[in-house]
């Protein structure tokens, strides 16, 4: 073996590099954050020579000139001065690894000003040697980054294409952007503006600047707030009215900063679990205020993982949160979300893409609480300009039993009802509003009454299938239903749920059998939604005026009136404006 040496700084600082550059965007990522804790309004990032060539500007404070050679040597940093100031951490950075790391990697510039001086400073730097001189400029900083990884073939040689690699730094930019309306944002791609927002912006608006005016009468608010433990959620999430089929469009947020958190996104799953199809996810916004000594972000260079003192809390306050966002109730501030079960985590210090390990071992409705949403996300907008300020509003609606602000037309192919509203012309899918309404009504229901069955025929099925049968038979009994092993390969209903008392026995156990087959996981979840399905009016099924209202009027009741269990759609409304534009009328 070698005798042991020193490494230069230059190497140190290449092998720091390694951990939080990335590629462009890990560049973009860690200097638009500096931008944000000096306290910039205004931040513009350009792109240019395949996504090697990055400039940022802003008007923050700037840098010290006395500081600014030290400003880019390893573990220098402005925002922490002893151990204990990691557990009260209130900027985005404190590592101090972010600019050694870029100009061991780069040839940077960084030109820089305070307010308390009538010039500024300019640095450059390439393999880790810095030169610095005096120069005129603005108060702030711009830092200019070119030829990224220029001096590692390898790294460079794996980056994606220049199109690839501008998507990641998109997103980071519209992250950033969402977490802090405050500043204003400019996005530019080899001289063309991407994104560009205003400033001053609130949430709302700042999410319709990126995506679409259209998208926002979709979105419900999420806010909730524990004074006891000081914590304090706020953003936006969708109805399931619109889906997207991936999870990009969930934006998390600890005190504002970015973070990739599976306690968070597990929560989010729970809440809207049985409302969307299967592939597909919601838009979720959220920001989760907690006290720093509550939380670590020290967990790994990037910053994105974090482990909580208390992660059951943590999931508990943010489920309930959302799910009364997505329930069919106005916001309140009652305890009703107080006594929900807490659900195992298990939190363990073992390196991986997650921070923390969660295991949910019951999977059923431990939760006493509602659901709703997802979205579809439209394309980001590329403008020429930032976008004017709006300010947009979303309110609730409360649906009681006694409000009649709708009109039943009537049955169209036998399978939907048609209902004049104050909105426009209102179709429901009748099977799927019954399916919602049964299935709220026996998840709420823990004594499900049973039909004994006089005559009922000997079920010939496969031997697996009697002994999945027999496995789940004391829950199957729970939920209405007798069944009893005649032999190897057959079995009999002695009783049935009542409200599918009509229904053939081959019917249900052929259902029931689909859904339990090989993953006796959420069987009792997996139970409701096939009686709920079974017991439903179904399409193609005749209904007298008198069973049009009822049917509405139950589904308008419960709680979650978007989708049935399995994620489809109940209602779509076409509003009075495009009725009355078909017809080239004004609304």
């Amino acid at each position: 073996m070698k005798r042991i040496n020193q490494l230069s700084i230059h190497v140190i600082n290449q092998i720091a590099a390694g951990e939080v550059i990335e590629r462009p965007s890990s560049v973009v990522k860690e200097l638009v954050e500096n931008s944000v804790d000096a306290g910039a309004t205004k931040i513009e990032v350009s792109i240019s020579n395949e996504c090697r060539d990055i400039r940022i500007a802003d008007n923050g404070s700037g840098i010290h000139p006395d500081d600014i050679e030290l400003a880019f040597s390893k573990h220098a940093t402005s925002k922490i001065s002893n151990e204990n100031d990691l557990w009260n951490i209130h900027t985005l950075g404190f590592r101090g690894e972010a600019l050694a790391s870029i100009i061991s990697i780069a040839k940077v510039t960084c030109t820089t000003r305070t307010k308390e001086f009538e010039y500024g400073t300019r640095v450059e730097s390439q393999n880790s040697v810095v030169k610095k001189s005096q120069t005129g400029c603005a108060i702030g900083t711009i830092m200019e980054v070119k030829d990224l990884f220029f001096n590692q073939p390898v790294r460079l040689k794996f980056l994606k294409s220049a199109k690839t690699e501008f998507a990641y730094i998109q997103e980071l930019m519209q992250s950033i952007a969402l977490s802090h309306p405050e500043v204003a944002f400019v996005l530019k791609n080899n001289g063309n503006n991407i994104i560009s927002t205003g400033q001053n912006s609130d949430l709302l608006t700042r999410i319709n600047e990126i995506y679409s005016s259209s998208f926002v009468e979709f979105l419900r608010p999420i806010e909730k707030t524990d004074e006891l433990s000081k914590l304090k959620i706020t953003g936006y999430t969708s109805t399931p009215a619109y889906t997207r089929s991936s999870k990009k469009a969930i934006y998390t947020f600890i005190n504002s900063r970015m973070v990739k958190c599976p306690i968070l996104l597990k929560a989010i799953d729970l809440a809207y679990k049985n409302m969307l199809p299967h592939g597909k996810y919601p838009f979720v916004v959220l920001n989760l205020e907690i006290p720093t000594s509550d939380v670590d972000v020290n967990a790994h260079p990037t910053k994105r993982e974090v482990r909580y003192k208390n992660p059951n809390q943590i999931f508990n306050f943010l489920y309930s949160a959302i799910d009364l966002a997505l329930s069919n109730r106005t916001y309140s501030t009652d305890k009703e979300t107080e006594n929900i079960n807490i659900l195992p985590f298990t939190q363990t210090s073992k390196e991986s893409d997650n921070a923390v390990y969660i295991t949910e071992k019951n999977d059923t409705a431990t939760i006493n609480t509602e659901r709703y949403s997802a979205p579809q996300i439209f394309p980001v907008k590329e403008s020429q300009s930032p976008v004017p300020q709006k300010s947009f509003k979303i309110e609730l609606e409360p649906q009681t039993e006694d409000s009649r602000d709708y009109n039943i037309i009537g049955q169209y192919y036998n399978t939907y009802i048609l209902i004049e509203t104050k909105a426009g012309l209102e179709i429901v899918d009748q099977h799927i509003a019954d399916e919602r309404y049964i299935y709220e009504k026996l998840k709420s229901n823990k004594n499900n009454a049973s039909q004994l069955l006089l005559i009922s025929d000997i079920l010939n099925l496969e031997t697996s299938e009697v002994e999945l049968l027999m496995q789940a038979k004391d829950k199957l009994m729970s939920f209405g239903y007798q069944i009893e092993k005649i032999s190897a390969t057959q079995i009999i209903f002695r009783k049935v749920p009542q409200i599918i008392a009509h229904i053939k026995p081959v019917d249900i156990v052929a259902e029931l059998l689909v859904n339990i087959k090989g993953n006796l996981d959420s069987l009792e979840e997996k139970i409701l939604i096939t009686t709920s399905c079974k017991a439903a009016v179904k399409a193609g099924e005749h209904l007298n005026l008198w069973q049009m209202e009822e049917l509405i009027k139950n589904w308008k009741k419960t709680k979650h009136p978007y989708t049935c269990p399995h994620g489809r759609p109940i209602s779509k409304t076409l509003s009075n404006k495009e009725v009355a534009a078909f017809f080239n009328r004004n609304a």
